[in-house]
């Protein structure tokens, strides 16, 4: 195989911050392409500060290791991802973004989409939500009025929670998804959570810390509003201690390291009756695409990243009010730009 990249930094439509503060204007990501006779498939890696993940750092451990990248003889993708996997242990963004395009390149040597690989079909996906991050709260609310939409996905994690979401209440009908990036003590979510469900809100995402587990346990117990987990459901491994602390897990990509693991996170979900979401960490239309074409097997999906993004690196998904879209074409179906 051949491997290519590049870098790109591309702006957000508004400013983008969450709990804690943590705010971005340019959301900065890896593209790795393998090339292999005709075919080229190609995957995305954002860098995420607050998981010590940079550009840079993914470049230098491709460098460093590139001919070993280049070498392996590639016949299908789980066994890539086990050669990425023990090849960059320390480095799940960089196996995400090389694992998606190994499935990229997959698909179009086989001539399918990966959700037809993957022997599902394209009925009953679920809507993407469109997110709104921390602000004022007359910009949150403006931001919502200019995207109307079936469901919204609020940043919370402020001493004006409540303020906020009674705020955006009186503007629209839609329904609210709840992200506290866990930015919540037990007290808080307790007080909270019984009054966002009075407002609409239909879940309520990693309220507490991500190793919180005791506590997760009293909201589990005690919550009116079913409880995702995502910062404390990373890899495989976490999927089995969010049984009985959470009602879901929200599953990414770039987190877990790639669409490999990801299939098996939603079986091990499965097996335990955990409700699947899929989120996004602000992808293009590289990464969104990978997570599209889970669509056919997850219960609700956060894919807004091109929705996010003033500008985007590639084509060939389509957002219709909430409603995704995807060309047929093999592999992930997307065109650079």
């Amino acid at each position: 195989m051949k491997l290519s990249y590049r870098q790109q930094n591309l702006p957000f439509q508004y400013p983008f911050t969450i709990s804690n503060g943590r705010t971005k204007t340019h959301q900065p990501a890896l593209v790795v392409a393998l090339a292999l006779g005709p075919f080229v498939g190609v995957g995305e890696a954002p860098a995420i500060v607050y998981y010590d993940v940079t550009v840079e750092k993914m470049i230098a451990d491709l460098e460093s290791k590139r001919d070993l990248v280049e070498k392996f003889a590639f016949t299908e993708p789980e066994r890539y991802w086990h050669y990425l996997h023990h090849l960059f242990p320390d480095n799940p963004f960089l196996v995400c973004a090389l694992d998606m395009a190994g499935w990229d390149l997959y698909g179009k040597m086989k001539g399918k989409p990966l959700y037809e690989i993957w022997h599902t079909r394209w009925e009953n996906t679920p809507v993407t939500d469109y997110t709104i991050g921390i602000d004022t709260i007359d910009k949150m609310v403006a931001k919502m009025q200019a995207k109307p939409w079936p469901v919204y996905k609020i940043k919370l994690g402020t001493t004006e929670d409540i303020q906020i979401m009674e705020a955006l209440r009186k503007h629209t009908d839609a329904a609210f998804r709840i992200d506290a990036n866990a930015g919540w003590t037990v007290d808080e979510a307790l007080e909270k959570i019984p009054q966002l469900a009075r407002l609409g809100v239909e879940f309520i995402e990693q309220p507490l810390a991500k190793n919180d587990w005791d506590g997760m346990k009293i909201l589990f117990e005690k919550s009116p509003l079913p409880l995702y987990a995502d910062e404390s459901c990373v890899f495989e491994q976490d999927v089995e201690k969010c049984h009985g602390h959470f009602h879901g897990i929200n599953i990414k990509l770039t987190k877990c390291s790639g669409i490999t693991p990801a299939l098996r996170m939603i079986g091990k979900a499965r097996e335990l009756n955990l409700k699947v979401m899929m989120g996004s960490m602000n992808e293009c239309s590289i990464g969104s695409a990978a997570i599209a074409h889970f669509l056919p097997q997850i219960d609700q999906v956060d894919m807004d990243g091109p929705l996010l993004l003033a500008e985007d690196a590639a084509s060939g998904i389509r957002f219709d009010f909430g409603k995704v879209t995807i060309s047929n074409q093999p592999g992930m179906g997307i065109t650079l730009l």
